[in-house]
This record gives structure tokens, C-alpha cells and sequence, in this order.
């Protein structure tokens, strides 16, 4: 059976364009993100995620080191977007979110990195941290989808998203997957200067739950449309763990199909970092999924 990734309706009827044009008009006072930073990005200024007009791309190629059911036979199709608009100190692509690695792309050279990723076999395409360059990514993927693009498209974040902006998207993208990193404002305050994390990530979650609900996976198990939620289980935080992974369960769906990540490495500023400068135990994984688990969440393996 074949799964029609539901932005080709949106092309044929012009509402991509349409949209694409609309979100591009919003980088005049840009309120994408939580930050709110309401600089005029069409005419260069910069605000927290420092990129103007056009998005910044790093790297794009076929990524096997994904949740299986995006990995599948092929790989899936990563792009990687420079920057980023929560800046977390202990981030492991430091280069490429804080620094700004990567090459600014105009539309129609966007659209033929995500083209090649298709052509190559790729099951998906992934943007990875695309909360920036939504206008961008759209304006891309109209271009792309006369051109033949038809598999589904990944909005892989770090759940700091604003849920208004993923109203103005929805039918573009068929799978969610959002960090949901801490719910502890302190924490989040420390590491990112986000206190309101928290409270963003969770309304983020409910609106791409609504768009797309639990995932859906064809007879291969690959993923064709739904919500995966990642968490990584920071050292000496089982409490915030067990909250987080709460919420999925009851206020999300209990069969969110959850990763939960151990590799957290105290990087860069965090490494002297009271709590967070060591790695996390064994002992404190395996009691997250413990908890994970006794919710009846649907865990990644």
C-alpha cells in the first residue's frame, strides 16, 4: 500500500506556495520560535538564531544512526541545519548549532539537496533542527515537489517551537520528532536561557500530536506518519525523567513511540557543571526505562 505523504495535496491544490509565501512574509518581525526576537531577517538582521533570509545548511546525506523505523533499508535523509534557536551549552554538534558551520542555500539549490536525498533511495527527508527556517523549508519542498519529491518529510527539533507557527505548517510535515528535553526551569534556564521550556515544549507536543497522532509504520516498519519523541536522560535528573515521561503517557498517548537516549556527554561549559559534568550511569538509564515502561510507552529499541 502506498502512502501519499499529505503536503502533494497541498502542492496541487497551490497551498504550498501559498503557505511558503505566507511564513516568508513573518521573517519581517520574526516570531517563529519562542524567542521572539521580531528582527527583520528579509533584510539581514539577526536575532538569537543568527540567520537571515536564507537557511544555512551543514551537511545532507543518507543517516543510519536514526530511530529504526526513519533508518529502515535506505537510511534517512538528514539534512542538517546551521544553528539553531535554543543553543543548549552541553549541545555535541557545537560546530554546526553554536559556531554556524554550513553554507547558506537559496530555494532552488535547497530543493535539489533535498532531491538528492530522494533519488538516493532514502526513505525520508529530515530536517534537523528546522524550528529557524521553516519559511525557508517550504518555499525548498514547493519547489522540490514539482520536481517529484513524494516521501514523507521529518521535523526533527528541539521541541523549543512555537505551537502557532506549527498550525500555519500542518499537512507539510508527516513525522514529528521533537527533543523533550527537561521540565525543570532551572535546569533549562542554566543550560539554554530558557526558563519557559518547559511550558512551550508542551503545548509543542500537543499541537504535533493533534496534526499527525501516534506513529504509523508501513509492512516494512518504516515509518510513513506520526510522532516520535526523544528524550535524553541527563545525569542526576531521574525525578525530571519520571515528569516528562509522565506527561507523554497521560497527556500525550500512552503509545507515543519514545526514544529515550542515554550517550548525554558533559560537553564544552557544562563540563564542570556540578551535576551535569560526569556521564550518565548505567544504573540511571536502566531506571528511566524501567519508568518508561511501567507507563506502557512505546519504546524505541
Amino acid at each position: 500500500m502506498i502512502h501519499e505523504p499529505s503536503y502533494i495535496a497541498l502542492s496541487k491544490s497551490g497551498k504550498l506556495r501559498e503557505t511558503a509565501n505566507r511564513l516568508l512574509k513573518n521573517l519581517e518581525s520574526c516570531t517563529l520560535c519562542p524567542r521572539q526576537c521580531k528582527v527583520n531577517r528579509l533584510k539581514g538582521e539577526m536575532g538569537i538564531c543568527k540567520t537571515g533570509r536564507y537557511a544555512s545548511v551543514s551537511s545532507v546525506h543518507a543517516h543510519f544512526g536514526e530511530e529504526p523505523p526513519l533508518v529502515g533499508f535506505n537510511g534517512s535523509g538528514t539534512v542538517f541545519i546551521t544553528s539553531c534557536s535554543l543553543m543548549c551549552n552541553f549541545c555535541q554538534n557545537y560546530e554546526v548549532s553554536h559556531l554556524g558551520e554550513g553554507q547558506e542555500v537559496p530555494p532552488v539549490e535547497f530543493a535539489a539537496h533535498i532531491l538528492s536525498l530522494q533519488w538516493a533511495g532514502c526513505h525520508n527527508i529530515n530536517f534537523v533542527t528546522p524550528t529557524h527556517v521553516i519559511p525557508q523549508i517550504v518555499e525548498a519542498v514547493a519547489i522540490a515537489v514539482e520536481q517529484g519529491l513524494n516521501i514523507p518529510l521529518v521535523y526533527n527539533s528541539s521541541g523549543y517551537d512555537n505551537p502557532e507557527t506549527l498550525g500555519l505548517i500542518q499537512g507539510i510535515f508527516d513525522i514529528y520528532m521533537p527533543d523533550l528535553k527537561f521540565f525543570n526551569p532551572e535546569l533549562s534556564a542554566e543550560t539554554c536561557n530558557a526558563p519557559d521550556y518547559a511550558d512551550w515544549a508542551k503545548n509543542t507536543l500537543r499541537e504535533m500530536y493533534r496534526q499527525v497522532g501516534d506513529l504509523q509504520v508501513d509492512e516494512q516498519e518504516i515509518a510513513y506518519r506520526g510522532l516520535i519523541v526523544r528524550h535524553l536522560v541527563l545525569p542526576g535528573q531521574l525525578s525530571d525523567t519520571q515528569n516528562i515521561l509522565t506527561f507523554i503517557a497521560e497527556e500525550i498517548s500512552p503509545l507515543t513511540y519514545t526514544n529515550l537516549m542515554p550517550q548525554f556527554r558533559p560537553c564544552g561549559a557544562v563540563s564542570k557543571h556540578p551535576v551535569l559534568g560526569r556521564r550518565l550511569t548505567k544504573q540511571e538509564f536502566e531506571q528511566a526505562q524501567g519508568y518508561a515502561r511501567s507507563l506502557g510507552l512505546r519504546l524505541a529499541e
